[in-house]
């Protein structure tokens, strides 16, 4: 049975496919599985919300901010500041390379930088708080109007591959390269020193076993 529509398809421009291609070229293929996913996810919440696009949000902000918000973890991101201030800046380079001025990379930025804040992103503005709900989506949370039949779709077309164990060993790495990029208490931090003390699985990795869409 094809249940390829029961998902929101992708943008499809020039510049929406150059994201695609990027992180694809510079992220493990779990990491932007998930970065593809939390989109997916994020569109679905708008949805269930009533949020429109072009009115309450900008369609293709949303999907720059989600695609590209775990460039931080890759390898060619700088290694000297925490990983979501990075991704944010790889992001905003990236869209003022193709032509997007302040505006738009100033608000791709700080759903980037945000997106591990709970309680924070949520209250700046639709496109920080879909940022971090496609993103939370991914990991199960706040995913009650998904259907069974969505998220079996949306992962036959970008499978976990292991992601949450894959992206805390990019998180994790990302953190040993400098100590700024591991400050007390940041997410980056408090990993680390759990695979450090305890060892793996982390609780991370933990509830997401747990989890509707397991890790």
């Amino acid at each position: 049975m094809n249940i390829a529509h029961l998902i929101p398809a992708l943008p499809n421009d020039p510049v929406t496919r150059q994201a695609v291609e990027h992180i694809r070229s510079c992220e493990s293929e779990p990491v932007a599985n998930h970065s593809i996913r939390s989109y997916l996810f994020a569109v679905l919440l708008a949805d269930h919300e009533g949020l429109t696009a072009g009115t309450d949000f900008d369609a293709d902000l949303l999907f720059y901010a989600c695609v590209l918000h775990d460039l931080g973890t890759s390898p060619s991101a700088p290694g000297k500041q925490r990983f979501e201030v990075e991704g944010a800046d790889m992001a905003a380079d990236f869209l003022t390379r193709h032509g997007y001025g302040m505006r738009e990379t100033d608000a791709v930025w700080e759903a980037i930088a945000l997106h591990t804040s709970p309680g924070i992103a949520e209250r700046h503005g639709t496109l920080a708080y879909l940022t971090r709900g496609g993103v939370g989506g991914d990991f199960g949370i706040g995913v009650d109007f998904v259907t069974d039949a969505q998220g079996e779709a949306i992962h036959l077309r970008y499978p976990r591959l292991n992601i949450v164990t894959a992206l805390v060993d990019d998180i994790v790495r990302h953190a040993a390269r400098a100590p700024q990029a591991a400050a007390r208490y940041t997410p980056a931090y408090e990993l680390s020193r759990e695979r450090g003390e305890f060892g793996a699985p982390t609780s991370l990795e933990l509830a997401a076993h747990a989890s509707r869409w397991g890790a």
